[in-house]
């Protein structure tokens, strides 16, 4: 696979979703979790979300407990609480692992596409961010502690940039 677009993942209503719906799109693809001490960035995903959706970005968040049991309901639970909570609305997915032998397909290419510090490419906890360019090709990986609205800057950025420009960036990897 050479793009995010090219994947599937279940929705969180349980039905498949291909990620080709967002094609042409930039993506901010995140692990989440309800019991995190990051969970607050919900908040900071939602005002990216609000802020910029009319201008083609899309927040998706993956639902994952694979951090400290930090994600422990159902796919209803997890829905019921991100928009009670954080009156999210962006696209949520079914439960995933990130990592191991059973991570989603999607989360096994994001961590090839860009490593983490010094070279990891596991996922290290909830949280983690990918930066997607309107080609599919992922522009940069963020680390749990770098806050939604930290990521201004390189949203902007991967807006601006025409599809087929992807960019390369590293900056506060995981």
């Amino acid at each position: 696979m050479t793009s995010a677009f090219e994947f599937t993942a279940t929705g969180i209503d349980g039905r498949p979703r291909p990620l080709s719906e967002f094609a042409g799109k930039v993506l901010l693809v995140v692990n989440v979790a309800s019991k995190c001490g990051f969970t607050p960035q919900y908040a900071g995903l939602q005002r990216l979300w609000t802020d910029y959706r009319e201008r083609g970005l899309v927040v998706l968040g993956f639902p994952c407990d694979q951090f400290g049991h930090q994600e422990p309901g159902d796919e209803e639970q997890i829905r019921a609480f991100c928009t009670l909570d954080y009156g999210v609305d962006f696209p949520m997915f079914a439960k995933v692992e990130v990592n191991g032998p059973d991570a989603h397909p999607l989360w096994a290419w994001l961590r090839r596409e860009k490593g983490g510090l010094l070279g990891i490419d596991a996922i290290k906890w909830n949280f983690t961010k990918f930066l997607v360019g309107r080609d599919g090709r992922v522009r940069s990986r963020h680390a749990p502690t770098v806050a939604p609205d930290a990521l201004r800057g390189p949203i902007e950025a991967a807006l601006g940039a025409p599809p087929q420009a992807a960019g390369s960036g590293r900056d506060a990897v995981s």
